[in-house]
């Protein structure tokens, strides 16, 4: 099962007896859905959970006729498209003009008095997400959108939302393929909007795997960083090793200075050790920086052997 669906299974366990409220979420599911008209009312979904609860309210707000039909849908192969009809026209009309709606309305736009104040938004934006809402994945990405049919509808849903004052939503929105969706980004305005419109649990687990996520990228930069550190080690150590062979063929590791000789024999016996680890291991012991000065003077004296030794 998907995150979204997830989600959407969380919303629609949440228990509500007040009948207004209950009366706003079908709003938001319907007037967000596939066709929401004076004859025509059809909510689909790939959320049986949904297609569950838009029957449910249906039934007990309305107590129509309904048409429930299951397909299999062929481009995801996977997943089932269900869909809810109110079958008679009359019905449908009765439905549309109880929530405010007149067949002479230009364009559908919400009708606020089905969402009487900020207490029933909370149910309202929950029918919208279950009808045209989803939620990725939040170990790939962190987005949430809104995929609404009217750019009308989209302005009126971005307005709800930032009425909120409970929470300081900022939702965006983009036009694509014929629909405007209406989304967020960011971890923590997901994580408040799921909250706020009764999915706590799927919001914890969104704060859980961006701390897994977190605690992953600070351990893969700190083995990056140590990768590279070792890298730096072992390139500074071949190149010394080279010019401490070079010297060793052509004057000879006897003819350098003792401080030298005793780290040119040191490194050639321990090519992975670090500069520290080198300057602890004379006698007397160096510092990280005197070890590096020697091995300095050593690279110098591989340059011109001949004129040091002379």
């Amino acid at each position: 099962m998907s995150f979204s669906s997830e989600v959407k299974k969380e919303l629609c366990a949440v228990s509500c007896f007040d009948r207004e409220m209950l009366r706003s979420e079908l709003y938001g599911m319907l007037l967000f859905g596939k066709a929401f008209r004076e004859d025509k009312i059809v909510f689909t979904t790939e959320s049986a959970f949904a297609a569950k609860r838009v029957t449910f309210l249906l039934e007990n707000l309305f107590m129509p006729i309904i048409e429930k039909q299951t397909a299999l849908r062929t481009r995801a192969g996977k997943s089932h498209l269900y869909k809810i009809s109110v079958v008679d026209s009359d019905e449908c009309r009765r439905i549309f003009s109880d929530f405010g709606h007149s067949v002479s309305q230009v364009t559908l736009r919400v009708n606020r008095a089905n969402v009487p104040g900020e207490e029933f938004s909370s149910a309202f934006v929950r029918g919208v997400f279950l009808s045209c809402g989803s939620v990725s994945d939040p170990m790939k990405s962190y987005h949430a959108e809104f995929c609404v049919p009217y750019k009308n509808l989209s302005v009126d849903l971005c307005k709800i939302l930032t009425e909120v004052t409970e929470c300081e939503f900022s939702p965006k929105t983009v036009a694509r393929n014929g629909n405007y969706i209406v989304y967020f980004k960011g971890s923590e305005q997901i994580c408040d909007l799921l909250t706020y419109i009764g999915a706590p649990i799927q919001a914890m687990e969104i704060m859980g795997t961006k701390a897994v996520k977190q605690v992953r990228n600070n351990v893969n930069r700190r083995i990056n960083s140590e990768v590279a550190n070792i890298s730096k080690v072992v390139s500074a150590s071949v190149k010394q090793i080279e010019a401490i062979k070079y010297i060793q063929r052509t004057v000879g590791l006897e003819a350098l200075p003792d401080d030298l000789k005793e780290i040119a024999y040191l490194r050639l016996e321990n090519p992975e050790m670090s500069l520290r680890a080198l300057g602890d291991n004379l006698s007397p012991p160096i510092s990280r920086s005197g070890a590096n000065h020697r091995m300095q003077r050593l690279l110098e004296y591989a340059e011109t052997p001949e004129e040091n030794n002379g």
